[in-house]
């Protein structure tokens, strides 16, 4: 039976101890316990539907992943943005990946703090952006109002790596992408937007 929720329970861990606040650190790593890996695991196959080649891990949507003392699996997920509608898709996708791993009782949290950041995303999954004809974020998103905020001069194309590239558009396929082309090779390619 699978649950969706949008805070965490302070529910225990699969061995009967508390977590010192209620509930797992969610920093976005594989877990060391057996346990709260094979639930990992089983997250981490599922694909991001809008771009089919990185998972919900290299995506860094995937949070934490735990096995609860009554034998839940719960999972939680951070969307790119508080909007984004492939959110209901990747939830029920983490349902179908758990119940198809074994795991009879399944929960799908959604927070949204601290907020997604494209710093969580792997470097395999920006190569895989890469490789898919996407350009991967470059820099990392400011931590905070301080001072100047950097601004990326150019945008490697993905597919002939010029830099002679320029933004047609601030929204491309998706808010989180803007539409770039290529000076060089001509084409048109998507950014992953830093935020």
């Amino acid at each position: 039976m699978g649950e969706e929720s949008m805070r965490a329970d302070g529910a225990q861990r699969s061995d009967g101890a508390p977590h010192a606040d209620g509930a797992q650190r969610a920093d976005g790593r594989r877990p060391a316990d057996a346990r709260d890996a094979a639930v990992w695991d089983a997250a981490a196959t599922v694909m991001d539907p809008e771009v089919p080649v990185l998972s919900i891990a290299d995506l860094g949507v995937l949070r934490r992943a735990e096995l609860l003392a009554d034998g839940t699996a719960l999972v939680t997920i951070t969307p790119t943005y508080s909007g984004c509608p492939a959110m209901d898709a990747i939830t029920a996708d983490v349902h179908r990946a758990l119940t198809t791993a074994g795991f009879e009782r399944t929960r799908v949290e959604l927070t949204l703090s601290p907020a997604w950041t494209t710093d969580w995303m792997s470097d395999e999954g920006k190569e895989k952006l890469r490789e898919y004809g996407i350009a991967p974020p470059t820099g990392s998103a400011p931590a905070g109002p301080k001072g100047p905020i950097p601004v990326s001069l150019s945008v490697p194309c993905p597919r002939c790596r010029s830099l002679r590239t320029r933004e047609l558009s601030r929204f491309a396929s998706t808010a989180c992408k803007a539409l770039y082309q290529c000076s060089d090779c001509h084409e048109p390619f998507d950014y992953f937007k830093v935020h």
